[in-house]
């Protein structure tokens, strides 16, 4: 059977299930505890979710409860998957110079397929939410979304040789990112009003298993195989040390400011990342919490608007990398974020709420920008130790994130539901100070240009 080069499709199908379930199980969670605070059913109609505004109601207050213990709840079953999560996408990205790309796309997927099948039959028996927790552990256990894009972007990176064709190529990804996402959020309040919970998570679960069959048999890995495969197996603490020695020699052998600057990357791409995790997860929450009391249609609708904000961010790389250096598209992009958590913070109507991603329109372009920064800054075999770095800093990052952010929209929910939103453009300030620094520093010209494959290899050259 042909095979092709072509990771896109397994991106966009991967994605669209997982954005399609990712709002339905926080809505589920919210119902279930709902139903359990009241023992009612939970009730919606066609224009709003049920939603008590008087502040002196016992229903109010018991409506706040639900916001706390959904946000700690969902903070929990992120923590439950990540240790596991964390350590399968730093080996398997980081092998994946010397293994192949292929397993860091199979395995998340088939995690993926493992978690949807289980949410269909927590779904139709009305099991226990507990049961969540074994299930975010064990999918943990197969790697995350993390793993499969640190495993997806490093494709890319072994297939493109020219350096703005591998920023384009990224930004493409992340495009394909949001517009899937938006669509997915967008018919998922549908699909629910449609056929429910349980035949969502089905939908979903046929759809990665689709992707799995692609993977397998359709897609040619990039890595081609090598002499490490054709041995005798290795056991798990080789294969430990190999992995983690490959990270590490990425550090050790580089020169000074390569090392210096793959740790400033790092470090902004890790604070935005955090920042913007933490504020956007809030939005369903915060969206079905009064004054908006939004159904799950309106929440797939600001879902979806974000569509338009992926879109508008891929054209932002793309025709400001041609007139600008990375590092002052990255400065766009988190001032567009900033105006945009500011608003929200203080979006009381549904009107104004949609208008929260008019400001917000570029606030994706420093993701990809970062990570072809850091791609174009090391070798074409150093590939997966930078992606599993990535890939790794992804998950810590996320993870702690929504944990940080929704202890803290539980603590302050009661009292100003913003606050979260304000906190999260404050932090913003910590990767603009650092960018001011290489600007202010020796790190110009050339040095933000980046150093290309080439002019590191002979750097490294004349090192030694």
């Amino acid at each position: 059977m042909r095979q092709v080069l072509c990771v896109e499709p397994v991106i966009f199908i991967y994605m669209f299930a997982s954005s399609l379930t990712s709002p339905l199980v926080q809505q589920f969670i919210y119902r279930r505890l709902w139903e359990e605070e009241y023992n009612s059913t939970f009730v919606s109609d066609s224009n709003a979710s049920y939603c008590e505004q008087n502040k002196s109601s016992p229903t109010y207050i018991k409506q706040k409860e639900v916001q706390e213990k959904a946000s700690v709840f969902n903070m929990q079953l992120d923590l439950t998957g990540a240790a596991p999560s964390l350590i399968v996408a730093f080996v398997i990205v980081a092998n994946g110079d010397r293994q192949g790309r292929k397993r860091s796309l199979v395995l998340p997927s088939v995690g993926a397929l493992i978690a949807d099948i289980c949410l269909t039959v927590i779904s139709y028996f009305s099991l226990s939410l507990s049961i969540l927790f074994a299930v975010a552990f064990i999918t943990g256990l197969f790697g995350s979304v993390a793993t499969f894009l640190g495993g997806g972007f490093a494709f890319i990176a072994d297939v493109c040789h020219d350096e703005k064709q591998k920023t384009t190529r990224i930004a493409v990804v992340d495009l394909i990112f949001g517009v899937v996402s938006g669509l997915a959020g967008l018919s998922s309040g549908y699909f629910l009003r449609g056929i429910g919970f349980t035949w969502t998570f089905v939908t979903a679960s046929l759809l990665h298993v689709v992707n799995i069959i692609y993977i397998i048999f359709l897609l040619e890995d990039t890595v081609g195989i090598s002499e490490f495969q054709h041995q005798a197996p290795v056991s798990c603490k080789e294969l430990l040390r190999e992995t983690f020695s490959g990270v590490y020699m990425l550090f050790k052998t580089a020169p000074y400011k390569k090392r210096i600057l793959i740790t400033v990357l790092l470090f902004t791409f890790m604070t935005y990342l955090f920042t913007m995790v933490g504020g956007s997860s809030l939005f369903t929450l915060y969206e079905l919490d009064e004054p908006l009391c939004w159904n799950e249609v309106y929440i797939g609708y600001g879902a979806a608007a974000f569509t338009s904000v992926s879109l508008t961010s891929f054209l932002g790389v793309y025709l400001f990398s041609k007139c600008l250096k990375d590092i002052y598209i990255v400065f766009i992009g988190i001032f567009s974020y900033i105006g945009g958590m500011v608003m929200a913070a203080f979006a009381k109507t549904t009107l104004l709420m949609f208008l929260v991603r008019v400001p917000s329109l570029l606030c994706f372009m420093p993701i990809p920008v970062l990570r072809a920064m850091l791609s174009k800054v090391v070798l074409t075999g150093e590939q997966g130790a930078v992606f599993a770095c990535i890939a790794c800093l992804e998950v810590v990052t996320g993870t702690i994130s929504l944990s940080v952010f929704n202890i803290i929209y539980a603590a302050t929910v009661a009292w100003f539901s913003g606050f979260s939103f304000l906190l999260s453009a404050g932090l913003c300030l910590i990767p603009l100070a650092v960018l001011c620094w290489l600007l202010c520093t020796s790190w110009n010209g050339e040095d933000l240009a980046l150093l290309v494959p080439e002019e590191v290899s002979s750097i490294e050259s004349v090192d030694s």
